[in-house]
C-alpha cells in the first residue's frame, strides 16, 4: 500500500502526519520562532545600515535566521520527511554554532561585531547552542513515538 506524505492518503483514506509539536515540541516551536524573529530582524537592520562594518558577521546572522525559520516550519509541518529535514538542519545549526563560536574565540578580529552564534550564542543566553541539541533529542524521540504508533 503506497503512502503519499504530501496529501496524507492511504488508498483513499485520510492519514495524518505524525505531530512534532505536541508536548515539549510546542516549546521548541516557540523558541525557534523567537530565534527567527531575533536573528532575522537583527540581521536585516545590520545589513541595511552598516553592512560594510562586519559583512561576515551580519551574513552569518541572516543565515542563522533562515535556518531557524526552516526548522520552525518543519516542526509545524510534521511528518517523517519534515522530521528528517529538521534533524539535518539542527545538526547543521549545531555545527555552525560550534564552528563560529570557536572561530570568534580564536580569531576575534574576524568578527568586529557579534553574530547570533558568536561565543556559542552568549549574546542569546547560549540558546543557540542548547536549542539544536534539545531539538535533535526531541526529533529522535519523535521518530520512536511515530514508529510505535504505526
Amino acid at each position: 500500500m503506497a503512502v503519499s506524505e504530501e496529501n496524507g492518503t492511504v488508498a483513499g483514506q485520510q492519514k495524518t502526519r505524525p505531530r512534532l509539536i505536541s508536548g515539549p515540541g510546542m516549546l521548541l516551536v516557540w523558541l525557534y520562532g523567537v530565534m527567527v524573529v531575533g536573528a532575522v530582524s537583527r540581521s536585516i537592520v545590520q545589513i541595511a545600515t552598516e553592512f560594510d562594518h562586519a559583512p561576515l558577521a551580519y551574513s552569518l546572522s541572516a543565515i542563522a535566521g533562515v535556518v531557524y525559520g526552516f526548522i520552525t516550519y518543519s516542526l509545524v509541518r510534521g511528518g517523517e520527511t519534515a522530521r528528517r529535514a529538521a534533524l539535518v538542519c539542527c545538526a547543521a545549526e549545531l555545527a555552525g554554532v560550534l564552528i563560529v563560536g570557536t572561530w570568534t574565540l580564536v580569531e576575534p578580529s574576524a568578527f568586529p561585531d557579534a553574530t547570533v552564534w558568536s561565543d556559542y550564542g552568549m549574546g542569546y543566553l547560549f540558546i543557540p547552542v542548547l536549542l539544536p541539541v534539545t531539538a535533535m533529542f526531541w526529533l529522535r524521540r519523535a521518530r520512536g513515538a511515530a514508529g510505535a504508533e504505526s
